[in-house]
């Protein structure tokens, strides 16, 4: 189970909700930029740790142009996600501002289609819908 791509996922999904309850937190008596800076600094100590460890460094010369800017394209995107989620979770509850945040599931499929070629099936699509759906009748504030 544990080399499967959907217990990798499901982990993912409980850090990612985690994150949200632990940054709601953190920030309430910061500069929401600045608390992204450290969770940041964190990520990157805990990176170069585990890479450490592990013995999973790669010589700077096995990273191809294109994997570089790819990877730098999606540093800044992250980077930008992440200003803009602090930010929304320092004026917003986290319960309405990580279901708007999960919206992103609904992009990545339509980026994926767009960009890479991929072809969701019907139901996938239903699926996709009942995401947006879901979203946004949870972030709704009754």
């Amino acid at each position: 189970m544990v080399n499967t791509w959907q217990f990798w996922a499901a982990l993912s999904a409980v850090f990612a909700a985690l994150t949200a309850i632990f940054a709601k937190i953190g920030i309430e008596n910061i500069n929401s930029d600045f608390a992204t800076f450290i969770r940041t600094v964190v990520i990157l100590m805990v990176l170069v740790i585990f890479l450490s460890v592990t013995g999973q460094w790669q010589p700077w010369s096995s990273v191809s142009g294109k994997t570089l800017v790819f990877l730098v394209l999606s540093a800044l995107a992250t980077g930008a996600s992440w200003l803009c989620y602090f930010r929304a979770l320092k004026m917003g509850s986290a319960a309405q501002v990580a279901p708007i945040d999960k919206l992103s599931v609904v992009l990545v499929a339509i980026f994926a289609v767009v960009i890479l070629g991929e072809r969701p099936s019907l139901p996938n699509w239903l699926g996709i819908g009942l995401v947006a759906a879901g979203a946004v009748l949870i972030a709704v504030k009754a």
